[in-house]
């Protein structure tokens, strides 16, 4: 879906980052896996000795950078995410009056984002909060945001996975382009250690925590600003990326375990079928702007894959790429769920006046969703 003749100028204007104090190596969470791994091991020795179960293999970092690119992530929590006998992140529960984790660091993510953008928390319309996790069912994270910030209007949140970022972009482009407001703020909460498998090979690695917020607005003042052109959107039913986790959970007729109820993914077929759709789709979208890939100068993409990542800007500008033109923040940030796109545009959009920019993120879903802007 693209969006059709544009009736006034829409602009990102402000972008935020809210990074974690802590942060993890491959290093450390590799000891901390393989010590988990010996302990597995031990206490099941009889059953494995059996053939009743397989043995857990160590990981190392060499395994992750090659399987991912990563090297490295913030978190929320660490103490209790490396401890063998914990293997999650563990944080004090918060009383219902009191601020929630994902609307505290919004709010300091959209304060940064408020801040570039040369705007005050009174010229807000609408908050979206737009994540692949929400902390809780209701009330909504954005109107807790609202209420914090002190912004009149309306809030709201949803979730398209790891393409909730700029799903949430596309939507308050639509919410300013009808005339519903004039500025957004779009907020992506990602604690995503939360919902990962620290004891799973596979996927021990993954996952960081950040937050990032960005402002789009019409008849912007702001001196970094870019303005939307349009967008392409589209998704696809599949069960390859899954969490579970729900409050059916409660009513079913089936004990989960907790891994169940955590993030799992098969890497394998989501790379064989999504690539070639997001390639495919930003094609299609540079085509139907009468751009051609080398004319964009930036491809600020979803961060959940050094490998994903190579393959679509190959399709795109062929084998020999410079790395600028496709920012890399895995290495530091990890897969950040729907976030990475956006940290990769706050860190490189250095762009000038009239150089035009891909941001896009993938994922669950399966959903895409392509933004061409330009630098106004």
């Amino acid at each position: 879906m693209l969006y059709g003749k544009r009736m006034q100028d829409i602009y990102i204007s402000g972008t935020g980052v809210w990074t974690p104090p802590h942060t993890v190596s491959n290093e450390e969470l590799v000891k901390s896996f393989n010590s988990y791994v010996e302990l597995y091991n031990a206490e099941h020795a009889d059953d494995i000795e059996s053939g009743t179960i397989d043995a857990l293999e160590p990981s190392s970092s060499e395994f992750i950078v090659k399987a991912s690119g990563i090297k490295n992530r913030y978190v929320i929590e660490k103490e209790s995410l490396l401890d063998p006998k914990c293997m999650k992140p563990q944080i004090q529960a918060r009383d219902d009056d009191s601020l929630s984790l994902c609307a505290e660091i919004s709010v300091l993510a959209a304060k940064e984002a408020l801040d570039n953008a040369k705007l005050t928390p009174a010229d807000i319309d609408a908050v979206i909060v737009s994540t692949a996790n929400l902390q809780r069912a209701y009330p909504a994270i954005a109107i807790e945001v609202q209420n914090e910030l002190g912004i009149e209007g309306y809030a709201y949140d949803m979730m398209v996975g790891c393409s909730s970022t700029t799903f949430g972009i596309s939507n308050a482009y639509s919410d300013i382009a009808s005339g519903k407001a004039s500025r957004v703020l779009v907020i992506n909460p990602e604690i995503t250690t939360a919902h990962n498998n620290l004891k799973n090979r596979d996927s021990h690695f993954i996952f960081g925590d950040v937050c990032t917020a960005a402002v789009i607005e019409k008849d912007s003042k702001s001196p970094n600003k870019f303005k939307i052109l349009n967008a392409k959107l589209k998704t696809h039913f599949s069960n390859n990326i899954r969490n579970n986790f729900g409050f059916m959970n409660f009513i079913e007729d089936k004990k989960y375990t907790e891994e169940e109820l955590l993030f799992v993914q098969n890497g394998r077929s989501v790379f064989k079928e999504v690539m070639p759709m997001v390639a495919s789709l930003i094609s299609d979208h540079l085509e139907e702007n009468n751009l051609l890939p080398d004319q964009v100068e930036q491809y600020w993409l979803h961060q959940a894959n050094i490998n994903m990542n190579t393959y679509v800007v190959k399709k795109l500008l062929g084998d020999d790429f410079p790395a600028e033109r496709a920012p890399n923040v895995l290495d530091e940030y990890a897969n950040t769920g729907s976030a990475g796109s956006l940290i990769s545009f706050h860190k490189y959009n250095h762009l000038t006046a009239g150089q035009k920019g891909i941001i896009c993120s993938f994922g669950a879903g399966y959903s895409i969703c392509s933004i061409l802007v330009e630098k106004a």
